[in-house]
């Protein structure tokens, strides 16, 4: 696995040992980017269920301004660390070994909203639907913010919530990859 585009393009990922971790291939991940990457300059990005870090490395890559890396599993923590060192992108990014799914990010983490979120749980265990259902999940969103929600095609794709419309889905063989965004028209606490 190797970084697609940017100032970082070409450099090869650690990958953790074990089946625990599945990172987004490069096919998928280039379609992706090439999809969203008049939003990607500036940004701040939020790289949940992390893994190795590739999508938010990736974005840092395209000039994203900083990413806050997001992976409950110590080992994987320990991989996403040494993949920002060997891209040097130290001053832009920020590791957190948290479980998501059991509480919303800390108050230091969610000082500024984040314009882009990926979230590449894994498979099957329905944690896309938990996170966007936490009602304070969109508290942590700017107004233009962008999700990018993988998950496998054999699962229920994500339905619109009241807060988030599904901007677009893509299939990519056995990868769905949703793209959500605020509905502006719902009011936010």
């Amino acid at each position: 696995m190797r970084i697609i585009s940017g100032n970082c393009k070409g450099r090869k990922l650690v990958t953790p040992n074990g089946r625990d971790t599945r990172p987004t291939s490069d096919r998928v991940r280039e379609s992706v980017f090439n999809i969203i990457s008049q939003e990607v300059t500036g940004a701040r990005v939020l790289d949940l269920f992390a893994g190795t870090g590739a999508l938010g490395m990736e974005a840092l890559s395209r000039n994203a301004k900083s990413a806050l890396f997001v992976e409950k599993s110590q080992e994987a923590c320990a991989v996403i660390k040494e993949n920002i060192s060997l891209c040097r992108l130290e001053d832009s990014s920020t590791v957190l070994c948290h479980d998501i799914t059991q509480q919303i990010l800390p108050a230091w983490a969610t000082q500024e909203k984040f314009d882009l979120v990926f979230m590449d749980p894994p498979y099957g265990q329905g944690l896309i639907d938990t996170v966007l259902g936490s009602g304070s999940f969109i508290d942590i969103l700017a107004d233009h913010a962008i999700i990018i929600a993988e998950q496998s095609v054999r699962e229920n794709p994500i339905q619109p919530i009241s807060t988030l419309d599904i901007r677009d889905q893509r299939k990519y063989g056995k990868t769905l990859i949703t793209f959500l965004t605020l509905n502006l028209s719902c009011e936010r606490d």
